[in-house]
């Protein structure tokens, strides 16, 4: 634990606009530095090992310019039938997602690191998502791809939002951990390094 943990800066090694939204709930001042990797898997590389491995290389891409910080690096791959699902990026591509997953399951391994570079000593978790689909004809997919565009969201569908009602069901220990960035468990991280959300203003 760091004593002298009020003098860290937080910083969020991420782009992405959600897991701004979710850490900006744990009502702590923060900064957003985007980490600058190479996140193609390696050869053979499982989901879960390549979640680690880029939530890890996200935090300490970004850990030398910020030399007394608490960096958070997280990544999630999500895996259909053994196959790695990444970002649709556009509409077609979105409902090939969607028509794929239909009436499957679909997991999503999501990884987290939270990295002191004062100590450099780094905690990392995954946290699994299972989710299963209803059975999607092509005007319900369509229906709500033009609702909510999640283009670039892994999946093509935000739990968050008007897709869950694609589901059947899902199985998570921490629902924040589908969106993106799984709270429960960085709270618990942040409570080591010293720093109790309830408490700390």
């Amino acid at each position: 634990m760091n004593g002298n943990h009020r003098d860290m800066e937080i910083v969020l090694a991420s782009a992405s606009p959600y897991r701004r939204e979710l850490l900006a709930r744990l009502n702590q001042a923060f900064t957003v530095c985007s980490p600058d990797i190479d996140e193609t898997p390696r050869e053979k590389e499982a989901g879960p090992d390549l979640a680690l491995r880029l939530a890890e290389s996200k935090a300490r891409a970004v850990a030398a310019s910020h030399p007394r910080a608490l960096v958070i690096g997280s990544d999630q791959v999500a895996v259909l039938d053994g196959q790695l699902i990444g970002k649709p990026g556009n509409h077609e591509r979105a409902s090939a997602q969607l028509r794929a997953a239909s009436g499957k399951t679909l997991r999503f391994h999501t990884a987290l690191c939270l990295l002191n570079t004062g100590s450099g000593e780094a905690q990392r978790a995954l946290v699994p998502c299972t989710v299963v689909f209803r059975h999607l004809s092509q005007n319900m997919i369509e229906g709500y791809l033009r609702h909510e565009k999640p283009y670039d969201c892994a999946g093509a569908f935000k739990s968050e939002g008007m897709g869950i009602a694609l589901l059947e069901s899902m199985r998570t220990e921490d629902p924040t951990a589908l969106i993106g960035l799984p709270l429960i468990r960085l709270t618990h991280m942040l409570m080591k390094e010293g720093i109790d959300v309830l408490i700390d203003r």
